[in-house]
């Protein structure tokens, strides 16, 4: 869906909304009622103040948070962690960097946990079809099959994700109906007074909130999704998504209260309240729900992966486009981290209700980033009185300190966990401040003065022409700068004759979606200077632009490209053009203190492993030539060499 027409409302993109935006958020009845009852003896007190703690939830955390306010925060249309930092960044002055992180990492945590849990919650109602059904295996078949097909896109079988969520959210509004209207006086649980009561009265009361939250655990990733339709669309299928969930949880709440018994003894009043004739088809449309709402968070996952890649917080990885349609990535090694994270999941917790207990605690740290990030925005950039503002916080402060307390109980069944989340923050801080560091020790030189040597050496006969096109990567955003490093890769030991001297560089613009080009020419047809503007949702290909741009050149005669010779022959028409690429390594010289060496050690550790830079931008098909420099940080100083 295109820049102009993603906020219009129509029909197809209310669907499209359905299908994508609230898989997670959507399909939370399936175990939020099963964990809050638990094995506790069911009474007036917990069911009634359980639901009206789910109510309110929906409607301060995910509506007025995430729906009304979260939403407006939208990056040229994007949403999520990385868009909101892209946004405020240059008001933070480093401060946001760790929050940004702690957001990021702890939503691509919830990637392992949430298809598990929802697939195990709808597989597991096979069990009140044919007793004693063993479902883990059908559980890892479902999982495995869902990232296997992520090779191959879901443009084909997206098509079918809205239908089918409506059928889920009708389904979820008809079974909470029939419920309601057989105990009508649980409509009360929508008085505040209950949850207070819940809350202050029953016995560790406040602890169940862990399981309350697990009713908004999809919000942050609503946020995340926001690009895909646009915030209107998302806000007016909220009435009807919003509808259709409270009234299955007050349905299930009336059915509680109708059974009279001490104990819910196992049993899932989500799928309890299903009609014995139409249970394996529930079954059969929850688990559909259930994929849809993990293709959902996959698919987010390498959104976020691929933004956090263009913004430096990631190592490059390989990017595949599965389709043409726009935005869709395939990430092989994070799909593999998910994969194999998942199935851990599932055999280490072996069924949804072990897993309901470890579910929530990323997510509520998740969500007290986003606000953070958010009142940066709403005080710098939407101007909002700081009163306004700091009533707003303080209001999402006591409710998301609470669950995070809540939640922090749950750190004991989930503690193998935090390896996992450890491992991708370590990743994000060591890759952002490393690279800090390196920028720090770049030297710039200014290349305006070294246009003349550059116009003599290209019209030097004795030396051997190096390349027609001469193309270097520059990270000198300045235009009349380069790289001093650059400068001695073309004049040092066997100096580069070229007929051009091209310097490109590559601008990660806060637009998700720019693509768009400078020129400047410091001397006539010789020394040319690029500047390339990508938006960090987009995977560069620069071969690709830099010969377009060429293209363009030649055929509007600027530069007079269009009357020299371009390096091709009769017998090979190709352009002659060769990219060189200036590899660091840390040079032996060094003498690090504890920190800055572990850092920068990681760091060209996690380089090797990542993808080369002639395949991250996309030159794998030309010319290029890899040079390696060796960058001394920290110079040893006190050298203990005598002579005898």
């Amino acid at each position: 869906m295109n820049q102009s027409t993603k906020h219009k409302i129509t029909a197809v993109t209310l669907l499209v909304a359905l299908g994508i935006i609230y898989g997670d958020i959507g399909t939370s009845p399936l175990y939020v009622m099963k964990a809050i009852i638990g094995d506790k003896p069911i009474n007036e007190l917990l069911v009634y103040g359980g639901v009206s703690c789910v109510f309110w939830t929906l409607t301060f955390q995910t509506t007025l948070k995430y729906i009304i306010l979260t939403l407006s925060a939208d990056n040229h249309g994007e949403g999520g962690v990385f868009s909101l930092y892209a946004l405020v960044k240059r008001f933070g002055k480093g401060k946001l960097v760790i929050p940004t992180i702690l957001g990021a990492t702890t939503l691509l945590a919830d990637g392992i946990i949430t298809p598990p849990i929802s697939v195990a919650s709808a597989v597991e109602g096979l069990s009140d079809v044919i007793p004693n059904i063993p479902t883990i295996p059908i559980v890892i078949v479902i999982l495995s099959g869902l990232f296997i097909f992520q090779r191959f896109g879901t443009q084909k079988v997206g098509s079918i994700f809205g239908p089918a969520m409506f059928i889920w959210f009708c389904m979820l509004f008809v079974l909470g109906f029939v419920e309601i209207l057989n105990h009508p006086m649980i409509i009360k649980a929508l008085n505040p007074m209950y949850a207070y009561e819940l809350l202050t009265q029953y016995p560790k009361g406040f602890w169940l909130l862990g399981a309350v939250f697990l009713c908004t655990t999809g919000a942050e990733a609503l946020y995340s999704d926001l690009g895909h339709c646009g915030k209107e669309n998302i806000r007016l299928t909220w009435i009807f998504v919003k509808i259709s969930l409270v009234v299955n949880y007050l349905g299930q709440s009336a059915w509680l209260m109708s059974q009279g018994k001490l104990f819910l003894e196992g049993r899932n009043p989500f799928y309890a309240i299903m009609p014995h004739w139409f249970l394996l088809a529930g079954v059969i449309i929850s688990t559909f729900a259930t994929i849809i709402a993990s293709q959902a968070l996959i698919s987010g996952s390498f959104t976020l992966i691929n933004e956090a890649i263009s913004l430096n917080f990631w190592p490059r990885v390989t990017l595949k486009n599965p389709t043409n349609l726009k935005g869709q990535i395939y990430i092989p090694s994070i799909n593999n981290i998910l994969w194999f994270g998942c199935i851990l999941m599932i055999l280490y917790f072996k069924n949804s209700t072990n897993m309901e207990a470890a579910y929530g605690f990323s997510i509520t740290v998740a969500m007290m980033m986003t606000t953070f990030l958010l009142a940066y925005y709403l005080i710098y950039i939407k101007k909002v009185k700081l009163t306004l503002v700091t009533l707003i916080l303080i209001v999402f402060a006591i409710i998301e300190i609470s669950f995070f307390i809540a939640n922090v109980d749950k750190i004991k069944k989930r503690w193998m966990f935090l390896f996992f989340e450890l491992f991708i923050f370590m990743v994000m801080y060591v890759w952002y401040y490393s690279r800090k560091i390196n920028n720090k020790f770049l030297r710039f030189t200014n290349l305006v003065e070294q246009t003349s040597l550059l116009k003599e050496l290209s019209e030097d006969d004795s030396i051997p022409k190096y390349a027609t096109h001469l193309v270097y990567l520059s990270k000198a955003d300045r235009t009349y700068e380069i790289e001093e490093k650059i400068i001695k890769s073309i004049f040092a030991k066997k100096p580069k004759r070229a007929d051009v001297y091209w310097f490109l560089h590559i601008n990660r613009t806060n637009d998700p979606f720019a693509l768009n080009y400078e020129v400047v020419e410091l001397m006539d047809d010789k020394v040319i200077k690029i500047v390339l503007n990508v938006g960090f949702r987009i995977q560069p290909k620069v071969e690709l632009y830099f010969k377009k741009i060429v293209q363009e050149l030649v055929e509007r005669k600027e530069l007079n490209l269009h009357i020299r010779p371009d390096g091709s022959t009769k017998y090979n028409n190709e352009p002659d053009f060769k990219f060189v690429i200036i590899e660091k390594f840390i040079s032996v010289e060094n003498e690090f203190a504890f920190k800055e060496g572990w850092m920068l050690t990681t760091y060209f550790w996690l380089k090797k492993l990542s993808l080369s830079d002639e395949k991250a931008f996309g030159l794998d098909k030309s010319d290029v030539r890899i040079e390696e420099y060796p960058m001394v940080y920290s110079p040893t100083l006190n050298i203990p060499l005598h002579r005898k």
